[in-house]
């Protein structure tokens, strides 16, 4: 063999393989890593969280504006769980085996490429095993999404993107970390900064209401409550808390100015509503039921001019004034009848001695509580949640752009691995 052949033959023995080629081998090695060192572990805890979980948010999700509040933050709890203990720990633990084989020619690219695809995997088994569990557990979830058509499906896209941006902040924190030890003493910090900036559940201040935009759980809240449709559902604290006082007593003396007073006040867009119903369609909104019969002089007064029994269905065509003038009873309003109260005495006091639950009975509890829900949920709206396609892919956006960037930093990171002195 000449001297040039064996030089050929040396340098074909010491050369490298390409990046391409060294991803499989070192995605091969997670996959042995998933089997044998325990990894698995990851699905059946992942499991278990969603459990526990749904015990807790599956009787108000997607029923009301506070359960679905709820909900969507423990999912997206839950899935930022998931996506830091899959990889806390992964560089860190193999650290001194990276620093050797980098310099032996194994490219950061590749190995970081191979992790990537790993946990790409890890994150979607995770996703999809959440979402089983928890309709095992009794959450009913929508059927129509607006991406694919399918809310499951949409749902599992928006759970594998936190769980997937968390597990490349994991990732960023082991390709630095040189112990496990430093990187599970990081993690606590990273999820409090999580959970607690997520935007949605906690009033922050103004100065750091900021920091939410630098969060994953900020937009992974808005997305889970954005695809549950949030706006749409009613707010039931409002209602749940007036019921509680049903049986508390009220006993008060007020003047007929005071009740004046505030229907006078034309001003207020509320109270001019108000004064402007007609009497007819107020009486047919809350279903009055009323007597058969009933005398003319009873319902207008002493100036009525007839005293002969009508039936009421007839009387409220019409109605008689102190001058005799017959004025039809549909083009009466509320000011009208404010108006001519106001104008006798207002010193007349009234005693109010009842419950808060008789006065409900009085104007139809299930009218009073759709009335309190909706307007409170009307109120409780919340842009970023707004039901739409726009949305939703906007924060899948923003969740794979945080994706993309941490994935550089790692890259970033490890290409120093060899300057670690220790």
């Amino acid at each position: 063999m000449s001297e040039l052949q064996v030089s050929q033959v040396k340098t074909k023995k010491v050369r490298h393989r390409d990046r391409v080629t060294q991803v499989p081998i070192y995605f091969g090695k997670l996959l042995r890593s998933f089997i044998y060192q325990n990894d698995w572990k990851l699905l059946p805890m992942c499991a278990v969280i969603a459990a526990l979980v749904s015990m807790v948010v599956r009787n108000d999700f997607f029923v009301s504006m506070e359960g679905t509040l709820k909900g969507s933050f423990a999912l997206t709890c839950v899935a930022i769980w998931n996506g830091c203990f899959n990889s806390i720990q992964s560089i860190c633990r193999e650290r001194n085996i990276v620093k050797r084989e980098h310099r032996s020619g194994m490219h950061i690219t590749a190995y970081v490429c191979a992790h990537m695809m790993y946990q790409a995997l890890l994150c979607m088994a995770q996703s999809i095993l959440t979402l089983v569990v928890c309709q095992k557990m009794g959450v009913i979830f929508p059927a129509k999404g607006l991406i694919t058509g399918y809310f499951m499906v949409d749902m599992t896209i928006t759970l594998f993107l936190i769980s997937y941006g968390a597990d490349m902040i994991s990732l960023f924190v082991s390709s630095f970390a040189h112990t496990t030890t430093g990187a599970m003493t990081i993690m606590p910090f990273l999820l409090i900064f999580q959970l607690v900036f997520s935007g949605g559940i906690f009033n922050l201040p103004p100065w750091t209401a900021r920091l939410a935009d630098f969060t994953i759980s900020n937009y992974g809240l808005k997305c889970v409550n954005a695809q549950a449709d949030f706006n749409s559902k009613p707010l039931v604290t409002a209602w749940n808390s007036i019921a509680k006082l049903k049986s508390n007593e009220i006993d008060e003396v007020i003047t007929l100015d005071q009740i004046l007073t505030i229907l006078e006040n034309e001003e207020n867009p509320s109270i001019a509503e108000l004064r402007a119903a007609k009497i007819v369609d107020l009486l047919k909104a809350i279903d009055v039921s009323v007597p058969e019969q009933t005398e003319v002089n009873d319902v207008v007064g002493k100036g009525a001019a007839a005293s002969s029994a009508v039936a009421l269905s007839d009387y409220l065509s019409f109605r008689v004034d102190s001058d005799g003038k017959i004025i039809r009873m549909e083009d009466v309003t509320v000011g009208d009848i404010v108006d001519l109260i106001g104008s006798g005495d207002r010193n007349t006091s009234i005693h109010i001695q009842t419950t808060v639950g008789k006065i409900i009975d009085l104007f139809g509890e299930q009218q009073i509580k759709e009335l309190v829900e909706t307007e409170t949920a009307s109120a409780s709206r919340v842009d970023a949640y707004e039901h739409s396609s726009d949305n939703i892919i906007r924060y899948w956006l923003a969740l794979l752009r945080f994706i993309i960037i941490f994935a550089v930093l790692t890259v970033i990171s490890l290409e120093f691995i060899d300057k670690d002195k220790r």
